[in-house]
């Protein structure tokens, strides 16, 4: 029977944590979803993520967190990603950054389900390299589960469709986060690898990749600093949901989800 996971995009702030509370129920019923992962970065005032949220995305039914470059941003957070076993980081930052870069999670019927954070190089942070970080930690993973699910928090393109290439056939899905924008190239890659370049954003859309479009267009006309603030109207829930043979751990099939919140 082929395990079926839901993949929602960067949460931003309140509103999209209010698009979770409102709509997940309702996917995960009309998609028969075994499994949540979420990317909760942004969740917390749209940078960051606190305990506190973290606990009410949970509590909304996602079972997995993971992040990217802004998960640092509360620093009253670090104990909290210390010690979370449901929130993952990505795994190409130095061995002694706090925190995990994976993690295996069961559905309710037992499958296993590996899941895999990486963060991008392109115009991002000088991390460990992506790819064979990737190598490592997927070797690991596969030990225990043919199924593996790899957030890639990237900026360029690029190195996301070069990511899906590379693993294609070794992990179950690729799915590009980190750019808030959903991309229409969903599809399984010829190695049975689902791929989407980014997932996109749960969050105001009535907005500049969540944040308040004045101050963002403020921001690209003076080139001086502005203090960001999350928008609030047109609210929409982006995800994806995967279909995985329990298996061979390959992909049955993507499909791209788009949803205006009331």
């Amino acid at each position: 029977m082929p395990v079926k996971v839901l993949f929602i995009a960067d949460i931003v702030g309140k509103p999209g944590r209010q698009a979770l509370s409102q709509e997940l129920h309702r996917i995960v019923d009309r998609h028969g979803v075994d499994l949540v992962i979420a990317n909760g970065e942004n969740a917390a005032g749209g940078f960051g993520l606190t305990e506190e949220t973290a606990r009410e995305l949970y509590e909304c039914g996602v079972h997995l967190l993971t992040s990217g470059n802004h998960i640092w941003d509360k620093k009253e957070s670090m104990d909290f990603i210390r010690r979370e076993e449901r929130l993952i980081r990505p795994a190409n930052y130095p061995e002694e950054t706090v925190g995990r870069g994976s993690a295996i999670v069961r559905t309710p019927l037992g499958a296993r389900v590996g899941v895999l954070n990486l963060e991008g190089r392109v115009f991002m942070n000088a991390l460990d390299c992506p790819f064979r970080v990737a190598d490592r930690e997927i070797a690991v993973l596969r030990e225990t589960t043919p199924i593996v699910v790899v957030d890639f928090h990237a900026e360029a393109t690029s190195e996301k469709q070069a990511l899906g290439w590379y693993l294609d056939g070794r992990v179950s899905a690729v799915l590009g986060t980190h750019t808030h924008v959903q991309t229409a190239d969903e599809r399984v890659l010829p190695g049975g690898t689902a791929f989407i370049t980014d997932v996109g954003m749960t969050g105001s859309f009535d907005s500049v990749i969540g944040i308040r479009k004045e101050l963002a267009v403020e921001k690209f006309l003076t080139q001086l600093p502005v203090r960001f603030e999350v928008a609030k109207k047109d609210i929409r829930l982006n995800a994806v949901v995967l279909e995985i043979d329990e298996i061979t751990g390959k992909a049955l099939g993507i499909e791209r989800i788009a949803v205006a919140c009331r």
